[in-house]
């Protein structure tokens, strides 16, 4: 066969190679973005189940108009106050003053360090809290994304055991903030019992005692100009009612 036959041949083959390629390529995106909508999907909550919601900010969210986040169903605001043993929100102030004009239940929270001294990071968040009534009490957040790592595990639960003690001693309530692993790795054996604030984005949370649920981290609420996290309190409105 001369070349130019076998050419001729071939030419008449590159329209179906290249509908392959253009077909597995529109595949391969197509199901990326699927994996992605479904990542970011919250999942199902029952409205009748779950009654009461909320969310949690931080100065991450910007300036709020939370009356109009109460207008829109919002109950309750968990606002972080202090990280580590000196950082403070530099919007808690503002935001625990806007949440109380609203009518929002509060609670504040602090992200807990793991290579932090326990008693300071305490301290830490208490002085930013000052005399402020938090209607929901405190949230130690215990996480692994964000935190130090190869910190030994029995040092991270000295300086939790430290922070925790230090709190209670002071009159608050405490409750932890945490999602599967860190309950597990963290809470499970030692602080089973104690009020939880679990995250998570599984339509049925895992099997332990919680108070309150985040399901969503791109919730969106009218009055807050970015993306919010989104909770719900597990129980009845007779139940909320009492929570003081």
């Amino acid at each position: 066969m001369k070349i130019a036959e076998i050419w001729n041949k071939k030419k008449k083959d590159i329209p179906a190679v290249l509908l392959f390629i253009g077909v597995s390529a529109a595949l391969i995106l197509t199901s990326i973005w699927a994996y992605r909508e479904f990542r970011n999907s919250p999942p199902y909550v029952d409205a009748e189940r779950y009654p009461i919601k909320g969310i949690d900010v931080s100065r991450h969210n910007g300036m709020m108009n939370l009356d109009a986040a109460a207008d829109d169903g919002i109950s309750f605001i968990f606002i972080k106050a202090s990280e580590g043993e000196s950082h403070k929100d530099e919007n808690f102030h503002i935001n625990y003053e806007k949440a109380g004009h609203a009518g929002l239940k509060r609670g504040a929270y602090h992200f807990f360090r793991f290579d932090k001294d326990g008693i300071s990071q305490a301290q830490n968040f208490s002085r930013t809290i000052g005399d402020r009534k938090l209607e929901l009490g405190v949230a130690i957040d215990i996480e692994d994304s964000g935190n130090a790592r190869g910190v030994p595990l029995d040092s991270i639960m000295i300086r939790l055991t430290d922070m925790v003690d230090y709190l209670i001693l002071k009159g608050y309530r405490v409750m932890f903030y945490t999602n599967r692993s860190g309950y597990e790795k963290y809470l499970m054996n030692s602080y089973a019992g104690m009020p939880l604030w679990i995250c998570s984005f599984s339509s049925t949370p895992f099997d332990a005692d919680w108070t309150f649920w985040q399901y969503d981290h791109h919730g969106r609420v009218k009055g807050i100009p970015s993306e919010v996290d989104l909770n719900v309190f597990v129980g009845s409105r007779q139940d909320w009612e009492q929570i003081q």
